[in-house]
């Protein structure tokens, strides 16, 4: 059976763990070359790279902070120099912290929204150059951005601007096929959410409740939307957000 994304290239950002990860290994596994992201952990996203080599894939490892115009345009320029193209681009990076209105500080803020904002919108200005007819640019936002939980005014912020970029990108890049989604996550396992210790906390048992599927998501969950829009599949398919969080909203 052919693969879905024979002969593709796809970046993905802030693929050393978590979703990205998952991502990263999923479009692989569907026969894409993939340029694995990491702003900081070379380890994590070398154990990536050879995940999917063990499996046949084909993948490499490549630092750069989004957040960064140069190096933004630095791990665009891997998949050019590595494969000699560029078909998908995931904005997968992503920071989150939550904190009450009366300590939001400027540093949060400017941290936040530089990459989860910033970053997205540098990366993929950098990845217009080189994709083609049937691209895909697929942004990862966040169920937050509905949910609008407490505690959350920064981080939602810039998850309520990446559903806003969705849909202007959707029209920009529109004349030249080029395909802007969004798939926005609920609550799902990752080493991220483990850390700030949401996991086994009161939130995760009422976000569960309020879960029609009754189950926090797991990685897999997202990265299989994502293949769907990275391929032919989703080809009428652009400036759309895609819930991806068990019916929670």
């Amino acid at each position: 059976m052919s693969k879905k994304l024979e002969g593709k290239v796809a970046v993905v950002t802030g693929a050393s763990k978590g979703i990205g990860a998952e991502i990263a290994r999923q479009l692989a596994a569907e026969g894409a070359s993939v340029v694995v992201n990491y702003a900081s952990s070379k380890a994590g996203a070398e154990k990536v790279v050879a995940d999917i080599a063990a499996k046949g894939g084909k993948a490499v490892a490549v630092g750069g902070d989004v957040s960064k115009a140069a190096e933004a345009k630095g791990i665009i320029d891997a998949a050019i120099k590595n494969y000699g193209r560029l078909d998908v681009l995931v904005n997968n990076s992503g920071v989150y912290e939550f904190a009450p209105i009366e300590a939001v500080t400027e540093e949060s803020f400017h941290r936040m929204f530089n990459i989860n904002v910033l970053g997205l919108l540098l990366t993929t200005q950098a990845a217009v150059k080189h994709l083609g007819e049937g691209a895909s640019v697929i942004n990862i936002g966040s169920g937050v951005s509905r949910i609008t939980p407490p505690n959350s005014a920064v981080y939602t912020g810039t998850k309520g601007a990446v559903d806003a970029i969705t849909g202007v990108l959707a029209r920009e890049l529109g004349p030249k096929k080029i395909r802007v989604n969004s798939v926005n996550p609920g609550l799902v396992v990752t080493e991220g959410t483990h850390s700030q210790g949401v996991l086994g906390s009161e939130l995760e048992t009422g976000l569960v409740a309020q879960t029609p599927l009754g189950r926090v998501g797991q990685p897999g969950d997202i990265a299989s939307v994502a293949v769907f829009l990275a391929s032919d599949d989703s080809r009428w398919l652009t400036g759309e957000l895609l819930l991806a969080g068990g019916g929670l909203r």
